[in-house]
């Protein structure tokens, strides 16, 4: 009999490469043998396999049976070519044509009685056939969804394995009836998509978010909960570009707002960093003690951030299908997501890593194009807070193992919260502190002076009195209204980086900062004072700068003078 081919993709990292999938049913000693390079969960796909044909009541060939993954250079791991080799197997035996396996892209796990399971990494290895010309994928039918974000391509999706040979022989769509609650899914995505957009909290759950204008009209300290999203489906072929369902700790019911700047008063100065911050994409790091308000601020930042768009959607959504943490129903992440691991956090699962060949993305990557919060960061391991120096320069995190290198993206913003010594109460009226000089500056010193170089906006969180508090209410915002500002801040950065691959201040690169946007020495002799001194670094300088053009698009200035850089160096140098 011919060798039928057909495709599958194999995932290194975030990226799928296109690997062809060949089997041969000849003469010679029944068995199966695979080549090309597998690990444990393809090498037991023979089992898996077998049981699926059989249960599904398809023969298995009582022959010679040989399974070849091309390139056999490329390392391939996992049970994501399980349908794909099932199916190259019936082509060879000629139980479907092989001339219609030969141009789809087949992804999906089987169970033993034939059941296509859901796997990770479906909207990768969509976008990895779309790249490679591939116009058709058939997937599990539970991440139907999900390849459907890619545009242009045709998404068969399957629930068992008859169907799909069913559908093969005949090419009748109709033959798979989970066609039917794809599709309902995608009306019920379109229906919802009239309720306003959705936010991405932390750890893979969607909050809720409104509109601003529609936030700002209502005129109150809280959102709505709501649904978000649209779908545009025709036959087999569907865009669902926002199918989402509530779900999180702030959207989980409908009565229950989402967290709003507003709900932060007594702490002007902090809610001012917040909005620096979310203007201009800088790393913050807040000193305070316990119950001033560090970790409220820093949950309520996502909200001030705009939406991502569809390209960076995509890629925000790509590495949550490959670490598993999307939710369900809702394939695609609009808003920044929002990280915070726990101190206890290993290197392996912040920076990203695995045994036995696999490699996951960490925290730093799962927070890509969003924020990552370290609350009490000193209690993080030194080796932990000092392995993101790496991903904060480049924006990437390369974990390396002995078979080769996986590069994950990793830009994020980072905030960090930590008292001022290990009892908190340094600085509190009517509390002494108890720690020894000697433990506060041990507790501090756990962040390093490098790590602390790259934290371009540093302010001290104090207790605010009851006074404060009721006086500070009368001048607190909502989130709309300074995300507003922010999004107006961003578009003029936008406009000055046109023609050029950033989009905010903080990515700007340092030959760049001196070279094209070089300040006059008037609005540089704070800086240039604080170099004398040796308070800046040359890196801080960098940083400084940043900031202040972050200033100017904040006051719709065409370029900082010198009251931004004089405010920028106080805001990197921690200056009450």
């Amino acid at each position: 009999m011919p060798v039928a081919r057909t495709h599958c993709v194999g995932l290194v990292g975030v990226t799928g490469r296109l690997v062809e999938v060949e089997a041969d049913v000849g003469p010679g000693i029944a068995g199966t043998h695979f080549i090309g390079l597998l690990d444990t969960a393809i090498s037991e796909a023979r089992g898996r396999v077998r049981s699926a044909l059989i249960n599904s009541r398809f023969a298995w060939p009582d022959a010679r049976v040989t399974v070849s993954l091309f390139p056999a250079t490329l390392p391939k791991r996992g049970s994501i070519f399980d349908l794909a080799i099932a199916i190259a197997v019936l082509g060879a035996a000629g139980a479907v044509p092989a001339q219609r396996i030969a141009a789809p892209m087949f992804v999906g796990e089987l169970g033993l009685d034939g059941r296509v399971r859901p796997i990770r990494g479906v909207l990768p290895a969509a976008l990895a056939a779309a790249e490679a010309g591939v116009r058709t994928v058939v997937v599990p039918a539970l991440n139907a969804a999900e390849a459907a974000l890619v545009p242009d391509l045709t998404v068969v999706p399957v629930a068992t394995l008859g169907e799909l040979v069913g559908w093969l022989r005949s090419r009748d769509l109709h033959r798979l009836p989970v066609v039917d609650d794809a599709a309902s899914l995608a009306q019920d995505a379109e229906h919802a998509g009239h309720s306003g957009h959705t936010e991405h909290t932390g750890y893979g759950e969607p909050g809720e978010q409104a509109e601003p204008g529609e936030q700002a009209e209502r005129g109150e300290c809280g959102r709505q909960a709501g649904y978000g999203g649209q779908a545009d489906h025709g036959g087999y072929a569907r865009r669902v570009e926002d199918a989402s369902r509530p779900a999180g700790p702030y959207a989980g019911d409908r009565g229950v707002p989402g967290p709003d700047l507003c709900d932060v008063a007594g702490q002007p100065m902090g809610r001012k960093a917040l909005e620096v911050c979310a203007a201009g994409g800088h790393n913050l790091w807040m000193l305070g003690p316990p119950g001033s308000g560090k970790t409220m601020l820093a949950e309520r930042l996502p909200t001030l951030l705009p939406p991502l768009d569809q390209e960076k959607a995509l890629e925000v959504s790509a590495i949550h299908s490959v670490a598993g943490t999307l939710p369900p129903g809702r394939p695609l992440l609009t808003r920044p997501p929002f990280m915070a691991p726990h101190h206890s956090a290993t290197m392996a699962a912040v920076v990203g890593g695995g045994s036995g060949g696999v490699v996951r993305p960490g925290t730093v990557s799962l927070a890509h194009r969003g924020v990552l919060f370290l609350d009490e960061a000193p209690e993080f391991a030194t080796t932990v807070l000092d392995s993101l120096r790496q991903p904060l320069e480049s924006g990437t995190v390369t974990i390396a193992r002995a078979v080769g290198a996986v590069t994950f993206p990793a830009r994020f913003m980072l905030v960090m919260a930590a008292n001022p010594c290990p009892c908190g109460l340094q600085g509190t009226v009517g509390h002494p502190c108890k720690c020894t000089p000697a433990g506060r500056r041990r507790y501090l010193d756990r962040l390093s002076g490098p790590l602390l170089d790259r934290v371009d906006v540093k302010v001290k969180i104090g207790r605010a009195t009851r006074a404060e508090l009721l006086a500070d209410r009368h001048f607190t915002e909502t989130s709309a209204t300074v995300a507003e500002r922010v999004r107006l801040a961003r578009e003029r950065a936008a406009r000055r980086l046109a023609g050029t691959p950033w989009r905010t201040n903080a990515e700007v690169p340092s030959s760049v900062l001196h070279r094209d946007f070089r300040l006059p020495d008037a609005a540089m002799a704070p800086l240039h004072r604080g170099l004398d001194v040796g308070t800046l670094s040359a890196r801080g300088l960098d940083r400084v700068l940043r900031v202040s053009w972050t200033l100017a698009d904040l006051s719709l200035k065409d370029r900082p003078d010198q009251a931004e850089t004089s405010a920028a160096l106080a805001l990197w140098l921690g200056v009450d």
